[in-house]
């Protein structure tokens, strides 16, 4: 069963006392306060009924208090430690952009709302600026009283306490766990799996399947064939998913792991690697056979080591301008910048990625950059930056006296494709074939959706301060 049809599995009678409750809501008077309801669970299985006992229990106490329920933010699956409120799937939308829709949020329990005291604090803080009130069913707070607030703060604190102590064990068994040659927990790397040993217990095993890639991606790395190619080959041949990418084949192919023994992520300089986790001996810890020897992982590192000192460094600025802007005609997919290195000099061209071989260069991107920049100040630079303010239990949009031409000005090209992305505006770019000339014609052609100029409206985050940045 789905998770989707597991969360809409009412039984008779829940689906009768939904359908009266909804009625009763239709009695009430127009102007009686309107109530979202919130239900949050952090895992959902087959045999959960939390979800619907929280929505009718929630619904019960609107008709009780006398709220129309207006609308129910149903996040499954969703950690109240992790995830605060306002970047939930359901309830975020809610709180960010669907405030006047509602006076008070409803919520079966203080940890269904949230897990930490900060959250709760910035949750406080944005009821009181926008006029909503928080409501639980089982917790005696309400905000229209100081004492429902500092109640608030006070249960707030004993979840956080809670989930505290669950962080606290949870890491004690992965630091147990690195510590053991046997497999206690966790996900193997490629090329292994787990399987159960003659006494029962979980050991870690060669995947065959995986085996073979990673050696004939070795075999070939030695022979001159770039990762780029062999990950296309593997995903066209079934071998892995169609997810696999030139970076997610590399870490594989250098992960120590493939010598058998335990690792963890290597956090310093910047680059994800994986690094051996040492015993007490100072020695790696071994937890299956290695899929390599010793001597062939490090003369697949060598390899790898030579091939990535001929490419060209990356600019600290990024390589692509305009990146989720620029769109290749033919296949759709994001034009990117990619530079190549001669003997005498570093070329730098447009490619994408469905079309074979990256489709035919564009050259210089700086000519296509300012394309794009001069299209796009003809088509927008003159319309007004605009606010999205809530004022008096709505929307209003205010202008700040100021057009796009002269916020682009200030912020650049990095400002210009913030709101370019922002907005679904994109650039088609074209690459026709002109007879006896190697560079092809570049054409481009900016694409406005019909809501572009209301996505350009800067809408201010209620969350920005503070914690609303997590």
């Amino acid at each position: 069963m789905s998770t989707r049809q597991t969360v809409y599995t009412w039984t008779a009678a829940e689906k009768d006392l939904l359908a009266e409750l909804q009625r009763d809501a239709l009695a009430l008077p127009t102007d009686a306060p309107r109530a979202l309801l919130s239900v949050r669970l952090s895992v959902l299985t087959e045999t959960t009924t939390s979800p619907v006992r929280q929505e009718l229990d929630l619904r019960l106490l609107a008709r009780e208090r006398g709220y129309r329920v207006v609308g129910v933010a149903r996040d499954l699956n969703v950690s109240a430690t992790k995830v605060p409120p306002w970047r939930r799937p359901q309830l975020g939308p809610w709180l960010r952009d669907r405030i006047p829709e509602f006076d008070v949020l409803l919520f079966w329990k203080m940890d269904r709302l949230v897990r930490k005291v900060a959250d709760l604090t910035t949750m406080i803080t944005w009821c009181l600026e926008y006029g909503k009130n928080l409501v639980s069913k089982n917790d005696p707070v309400d905000l229209t009283t100081e004492a429902g607030k500092a109640l608030a703060e006070i249960v707030s604190s004993a979840a956080e306490v809670e989930a505290a102590c669950t962080g606290t064990r949870v890491a004690g068994l992965w630091s147990h766990a690195k510590t053991q040659s046997t497999w206690l927990v966790g996900k193997p790397a490629y090329g292994y799996t787990t399987t159960r040993d003659s006494e029962g217990k979980c050991v870690l095993t060669i995947d065959e399947r995986a085996q073979r890639a990673l050696r004939w991606c070795r075999d070939r790395i030695l022979s001159g064939a770039s990762a780029q190619r062999l990950a296309r080959v593997l995903v066209r041949a079934g071998v892995c998913g169609p997810g696999l990418t030139t970076s997610t084949l590399l870490r594989r192919l250098r992960n120590p792991a493939l010598l058998g023994y335990r690792v963890e992520e290597d956090k310093k300089g910047g680059v994800r690697r994986s690094k051996p986790v040492l015993g007490r001996d100072g020695h790696p810890i071994r937890v299956a056979d290695g899929i390599f020897t010793a001597e062939q992982f490090q003369e697949l590192q060598t390899a790898l080591d030579r091939r990535g000192t001929s490419q060209p460094t990356r600019r600290p600025d990024g390589a692509t301008r305009f990146l989720g802007v620029l769109v290749c005609s033919d296949c759709g997919t994001n034009m990117v910048a990619q530079r190549t290195r001669s003997a005498s000099r570093t070329y730098e061209y447009l490619r994408c990625r469905a079309c074979r071989g990256g489709g035919r260069g564009a050259p210089d991107p700086r000519v296509v950059y300012s394309r794009v920049m001069e299209e796009v100040l003809s088509a927008l630079g003159d319309e007004p930056v605009q606010v999205r303010e809530y004022v008096d239990g709505q929307w209003l949009l205010t202008r700040t006296g100021h057009t796009f031409r002269d916020s682009w000005a200030e912020h650049g090209i990095e400002g210009m494709a913030k709101d370019l992305v922002r907005a679904g505006i994109t650039c088609k770019v074209t690459r026709t074939k002109v007879r006896k000339v190697r560079a092809p014609e570049v054409h481009t052609q900016l694409v406005i959706p019909e809501d572009a100029r209301r996505r350009l409206v800067i809408t201010r985050d209620g969350f920005a301060a503070g914690l609303g940045k997590q």
